[in-house]
């Protein structure tokens, strides 16, 4: 087994003493839940009820579109009061389609599929297990949100011989992981099994951060009987749970430029989509909840709490007690590489692990000024890559010289701007860069549609023309064939005419 230590990254003050002893608890119903219809990467799903519909918890309300998707469920009974345009849980503050249900306070349960409760072997093949992850809706719970059906499928396409959970929960205050590894570290393995079985391999790597020592035990003591899952205890260094940075440090395999760890053999899940996966399998659960930290100096009681997917962030606020005093920033996820939070009244989601009320004093701001080339940004790049190169590009608007220079293989983790001296916001230059990127690159695929239809459209009147002009001159030669055979015809002379002339 390897060890090695991540490239870069930078030391922090994680404060997980906020909330690290706070056990899970259940979040109550709220009277309304907001579930937008993309929850995931890829495409929105598709609504199956319409307003006024009653539903059930855990009931199919939209399902998955075609290509890259993943279903909603009701995370509760009730009425469909609106589907409707409602703002998302994204600095952007833009609005997307959203189902919002009227609870009505019974929690009644949908009919299930039937749980699995075989021992392994299972007694369902990998294939029926992966269509059961994704009628469930279950999408990676670190952040991404990919849907973790499609990654189960990776074996069809690449050799794989390594699963890689991802326990290092890296970033601060956040310690939802934390609870659940300590909490269910039963169930946790339960779903690793699962998952190693979907994805055919016969190796297991569990890595957490040292800074964890009570989920390290716990975890170890779950996974005792299984001696192909090796737990590994990591160093407590920033941004360790990056995906590339956490299969270099386990298996000391590097993954290349613009590759997915699956080409070098390694498939990487979450520790709570291991959870959620084995809840789906055990009992027929769907993805309707989950563990999320609501820390930060800015709330009155911090906790870990179980919350309906659908609630909205205010909710969760009132029920740590409140906001004490006015927090300077309100971010979803941690504070490197989450996102400002537009208002409170955006939903929990399924990628939605942490709400954080940061004040002032926790918040690295600063005027920005000029870079002075110290060159510490690029010794905390864990991507081995040049900021201050790729930011003075961006700001000159040569984007495709800072793709050149790596720009596609940053994977936004804030090292770079937490440890400039100048507070130069670094990362936000190559968030907009890469978004930028991405927008002309879409438009520039629309404009290839549109010329390949264009000529499509051109080359079938240019058949159509030549159809119709062979079908005109079929039709002449067949009038004139007909006029010459008429022509050429003997005349015969009626008997009557015969008689007359007598």
């Amino acid at each position: 087994m390897w060890s090695f230590r991540v490239r870069g990254g930078v030391k922090l003050q994680y404060h997980k003493e906020l909330s690290s002893e706070k056990a899970v608890v259940p979040m109550p119903l709220p009277r309304r839940l907001y579930l937008p219809l993309q929850q995931h990467i890829g495409a929105p799903a598709l609504p199956v009820v319409a307003v006024g519909d009653t539903v059930l918890k855990g009931q199919l309300i939209a399902k998955a579109a075609p290509g890259l998707s993943a279903p909603v469920h009701a995370s509760s009974s009730g009425t469909v009061v609106a589907i409707e345009e409602y703002v998302a849980p994204h600095p952007s503050g833009l609005r997307q389609k959203t189902i919002i249900i009227a609870t009505d306070g019974q929690d009644r349960w949908a009919e299930l599929p039937k749980p699995i409760t075989d021992d392994f072997p299972l007694g369902v093949t990998p294939a029926e297990l992966n269509s059961r992850v994704a009628a469930a809706g279950i999408v990676g719970m670190g952040g991404a949100a990919f849907p973790s059906a499609v990654k189960l499928d990776l074996k069809s396409r690449y050799q794989l011989d390594t699963l890689l959970i991802n326990g290092a929960e890296c970033e601060p205050y956040l310690t939802c992981d934390d609870r659940l590894m300590r909490e269910e570290a039963a169930a946790v393995i339960d779903g690793v099994r699962i998952l190693a079985y979907a994805l055919e391999v016969q190796s297991v790597v569990f890595a957490i951060e040292r800074n964890k020592p009570q989920a390290l035990a716990a975890i170890r003591e779950a996974a005792r009987v299984e001696p192909w899952i090796k737990v590994m205890a990591l160093p407590t260094r920033f941004p360790m749970g990056s995906e590339r940075h956490l299969v270099l440090a386990c298996t000391g395999r590097e993954t290349p430029s613009r590759k997915l760890t699956a080409d070098i053999g390694v498939v990487v899940h979450n520790v709570a989509t291991a959870r959620a996966v084995a809840r789906t399998v055990r009992s027929g659960e769907p993805l309707i909840s989950r563990v999320v930290t609501v820390s930060g100096r800015g709330i009155r009681e911090p906790a870990n709490i179980n919350v309906p997917l659908g609630t909205l962030v205010e909710d969760l606020l009132v029920f740590c007690g409140g906001l004490h005093p006015v927090p300077h920033k309100l971010i979803g996820g941690g504070p490197m590489m989450g996102a400002p939070l537009p208002s409170v009244q955006v939903p929990v989601v399924k990628g939605t692990s942490g709400v954080l009320a940061l004040t002032a004093d926790e918040v690295n701001d600063g005027a920005e000024s000029p870079c002075i080339r110290c060159g510490s940004c690029v010794s905390a790049c864990p991507c081995g890559l040049v900021p201050l190169e790729m930011a003075q590009l961006v700001r000159r608007g040569d984007l495709q010289g800072a793709q050149a220079i790596g720009l596609q293989d940053c994977v936004s983790c804030g090292s770079c701007s937490f440890i400039c001296p100048s507070h130069i916001p670094l990362s936000h230059y190559f968030n907009f860069a890469k978004g930028q990127l991405g927008a002309l690159d879409r438009d520039s695929r629309r404009q290839d549609r549109i010329r390949a239809l264009i000529q499509a459209r051109n080359e079938r009147a240019a058949r159509e023309a030549e159809a119709k002009k062979a079908a005109a001159a079929a039709r002449k030669a067949a009038k004139a064939a007909a006029a010459a055979a008429s022509a050429a015809a003997p005349v015969d002379t009626p008997a009557s005419q015969l008689e007359e002339s007598t």
